[in-house]
């Protein structure tokens, strides 16, 4: 497969059309389901109470997530900070919800809480994102793969590199 190009873009009957542009190593809901079992048990989630530190402008202050997913938010709310990027984050708009992505028939990973939305109004599903780089970096660097780098962009869209 060359650059910039995805087999599956433009299909609904897709194993998972998210495709990463730079690694087509990313994290699928099949790697969800062998590693975390069937999205409804729901025994990977925790309720985490966000460092005070941490909550600053809309960063939430509790989150039902992944538990996989708390050290690399967390230090991605850091990188936030410490870059003056935190104001950059205008809408927190969602983590945990089983669902199939949008117009798909795979499962969301926001279905196993290893996802997140920012910013949506602004970064809407095939529009061209808006946020900036050193935002986008300070997720990246804290092990984030980012839905503005696919074929199918999803510039809102942050979700674990890694399980």
């Amino acid at each position: 497969m060359k650059p910039n190009s995805c087999a599956c873009y433009g299909s609904n009957d897709i194993h998972e059309c998210y495709c990463n542009l730079k690694n087509n190593n990313m994290v699928t809901s099949k790697d969800c389901l062998l590693k975390y079992g069937a999205a409804e048990t729901e025994k990977h989630m925790v309720l985490w109470d966000v460092p005070s530190e941490l909550e600053i402008g809309v960063i939430p202050k509790r989150l039902y997530c992944n538990k996989d997913l708390v050290a690399p938010l967390s230090q991605a709310f850091k990188n936030l900070i410490e870059s003056n990027c935190v104001s950059e984050l205008k809408t927190w708009d969602g983590c945990f919800n089983i669902r199939k992505m949008r117009g798909l028939k795979s499962m969301s990973l926001h279905s196993w809480g290893i996802a997140i939305d920012v910013n949506a109004a602004w970064n809407g599903l095939n529009k061209k994102p808006v946020l900036s780089k050193a935002f986008v970096q300070c997720f990246k660097d804290a092990g984030f793969d980012w839905g503005g780098d696919w074929q199918r962009l999803d510039g809102m869209h942050f979700q674990l590199a890694k399980i």
